[in-house]
Formats: structure tokens, sequence, C-alpha cells
């Protein structure tokens, strides 16, 4: 895979956990589900989710978007 098609399906992977991160749909739903309600159980699930999309972001693709190519090293 090129690194331009790294960064655009990274950049739709993030856009997809923001904008579905917050349970819109859910809001004025009064389900409950095991004593909590059910829009709290997305954001359970949800930062499950994007802990897991983080740690396969930071083993296969850190640098892809992130890090730039300085002269001087780490010095900001």
């Amino acid at each position: 895979m090129t690194k331009q098609r790294a960064v655009i399906l990274w950049a739709v992977v993030l856009t997809t956990l923001v904008a579905l991160g917050v349970p819109w749909f859910l809001w004025r739903d009064s389900a409950v589900a095991f004593g909590l309600p059910v829009w709290l159980w997305w954001h359970v699930g949800w930062m499950v989710l994007a802990a897991v999309v983080f740690r396969t972001f930071a083993r296969r693709a850190w640098g892809v978007g992130v890090e730039t190519d300085r002269p001087g090293g780490d010095r900001a």
C-alpha cells in the first residue's frame, strides 16, 4: 500500500471513530441493559473499539501522517 493510500485510509478510520463516538441516535432513548442506559454501553464499547484501532495504528502505521522529517532531529 502506498503512503498516500495509507494516509487516506487512516483519515477515514479516524473520521468514522469521531463521527460515531457520540451516539446521537440514542439520545432521548430510555432503554436500559444490565442496569445501565444503552447509550452508556455504546460509549464503553466505542472506547474499547477506539483503543483497538489506536493499538493497530501504533503498531502498523505510526509515522503515516503523524511524524514529519525535520532538520535537526527531535527538536521542535
